[in-house]
Formats: structure tokens, sequence, C-alpha cells
């Protein structure tokens, strides 16, 4: 399986400077980020908005998946991911992610339904990325 690449640019200042974001799939084509529509609400995107949309999309796969393990399979789901991002000691910080979603599998019982969701919570590769280590390989050019 090849790996997904993602991709930023920037130039500038922390708060003046402006990047892109993109995906090598093309997807996302070099869209613009800075400061202000990272923290301000400015257009653009944001690295956490990103991460939310990503998250809700492995959060659904793994609902249905949750589902079909039991012999189910959904009509439905629309999930959101709240970041939380916060200045903490003048930096920002993910203080955490909150999940809301509403599915309909027809025959599903509620007790079912909480272990499905629960499952995806907790293993969605996403979710498991957020807890995982993080390596790095940092070279330096003139």
């Amino acid at each position: 399986m090849e790996m997904p690449v993602g991709s930023s640019t920037w130039k500038g200042t922390w708060k003046q400077g402006k990047g892109t974001i993109s995906t090598e799939s093309g997807t996302l084509p070099a869209i613009p980020y800075s400061y202000a529509s990272r923290f301000e609400d400015a257009a653009g995107a944001s690295p956490e908005e990103l991460l939310a949309a990503a998250h809700a999309g492995c959060f659904n796969q793994a609902l249905a998946n949750n589902f079909g393990m039991i012999g189910l399979e959904a009509k439905s789901i629309e999930t959101s991911i709240n970041v939380d991002l916060q200045f903490v000691e003048g930096r920002p910080t993910i203080a955490g992610v909150h999940i809301t979603t509403r599915a309909s599998a027809p025959g599903i019982t509620r007790e079912q339904f909480d272990g499905c969701a629960e499952r995806a919570r907790a293993n969605c590769s996403i979710s498991k990325a957020l807890k995982s280590e993080i390596t790095l390989e940092a070279q330096l050019i003139d």
C-alpha cells in the first residue's frame, strides 16, 4: 500500500507569512493558508480543519466497517469533528477532539450502535495517529 502524501509550503513570518497545503492526489491543489486563516477566521485553510475532515472520513468508514462486522449495513452516517485548538503558554495546542455522529443502520440496537461507535472512535487510523509516535527527518538547506 502506498503511503498518502501531504505537503506544505511557507514563506515569511509566523503571523505575516503565507503558504499552501496540498495533497499528492491533487484533491487539495495548493490551497492557501495563513496565520489569519488558521487563528482569525479569515479565508483559507487551516491544518486543524483538514485534520478534522480527515478524521470524520476515517471515523465514518470505521463505523460502517463495525456495522458490517455484526451483519448490518449503514443507511447513512453523518459525522462532524470539532478540534479544540487553544493557545497554551503562547503555543497553539490541540486540547481535544470531539466527534458528533448521526447514523442509521436498520436492525441495530442501541447497545450495538454504542459499541460500534466507541470502537470507531478508538480504532480509526486517524484516532490512533493522534496518539502515535511522530518521527522526524530534518535537513537544513542554504
